[in-house]
């Protein structure tokens, strides 16, 4: 028998791919396509929805808080899952497997659950306060929910795990012999880090920090449960838009808009740094 020309092969592959792309196409890019085509309809052709966004200030005071709570969560996330990541990426791989399963056993309750776990802890009467009080430290409970500090939390907690894989991905990849040769040449362990491993694992700081902000400005169920009234994101402003106003146009535009300075960002990413970095990058 002879073997398959090239282009039947690429004709075979073609159609192993096409469930996927019909799955795509229905689920993904159709809906899409009808969010575009609200966001210029109302019921005629228009750009008025788009006016709307300009002229009203309110809508740019809500891109402003949602942009300012991606890059708050984002940060924290970073501070908090850099060490993790180090340490899962040096210790022994038994070890390693233990904590990855401690990283990954969020992903397994619902995000819904744990949001609802956080308003139990940090309400007035909750654990978090009666603790506290229990002890005197307080003598009347904090206010720690229905502000965006308890937006925060609740989305650090449900955030984190994505950066510290992220960033694990790209420090298991980091030649640990490079380490010692700059321990070798006179440089302490602290220099070696700073100077070696910090600029090569940077590429998992960076992917983990997109993936995070851009999770983060799309969120909806945090932001609507643990937030308060000077915490509307986008999110809960298209909710609010279509279930109260009933005025898809205008929440559609504000989904575009949305969509277009993700797929910016993203881009941007992708033309400097490459989104290899968000699956654990090449090997260094």
């Amino acid at each position: 028998m002879t073997r398959p020309k090239g282009g039947r092969k690429r004709k075979r592959g073609y159609l192993l791919l096409l469930p996927l792309m019909v799955f795509l196409a229905a689920f993904f890019l159709f809906p899409l396509v009808r969010v575009v085509q609200f966001s210029f309809l109302s019921p005629e052709l228009t750009f008025k929805n788009y006016h709307a966004l300009v002229d009203t200030n309110i809508y740019l005071r809500v891109f402003v808080a949602t942009f300012r709570l991606g890059v708050t969560v984002t940060l924290s996330c970073l501070i908090m899952g850099y060490p993790v990541a180090y340490l899962m990426a040096n210790v022994k791989p038994r070890l390693e497997r233990f904590l990855m399963i401690l990283v990954i056993v969020p992903f397994w309750t619902s995000l819904l659950v744990r949001t609802y776990a956080w308003m139990i802890l940090l309400q007035r009467s909750g654990l978090l306060n009666n603790f506290l009080s229990k002890l005197g430290l307080i003598s009347e409970p904090l206010k720690l929910m229905y502000n965006t500090f308890g937006v925060n939390v609740g989305m650090i907690n449900i955030l984190l795990p994505f950066m510290i894989i992220t960033m694990h991905g790209v420090m298991k990849g980091i030649d640990k012999n490079l380490l010692k040769a700059a321990q070798n040449l006179g440089a302490s362990r602290f220099r070696s880090f700073v100077r070696v491993y910090l600029p090569l694992s940077l590429p998992g700081v960076t992917g983990g920090a997109l993936l995070v902000f851009v999770m983060a400005i799309g969120f909806y169920i945090t932001p609507s449960l643990m937030g308060g009234l000077r915490d509307f994101t986008v999110s809960v402003v298209i909710e609010t838009t279509i279930n109260k106003l009933l005025d898809w146009g205008l929440a559609s535009a504000l989904a575009v808009v949305l969509l277009v300075i993700t797929l910016a960002m993203v881009f941007v990413y992708n033309r400097y740094l490459g989104l290899d970095n968000l699956v654990g990058g090449k090997r260094t």
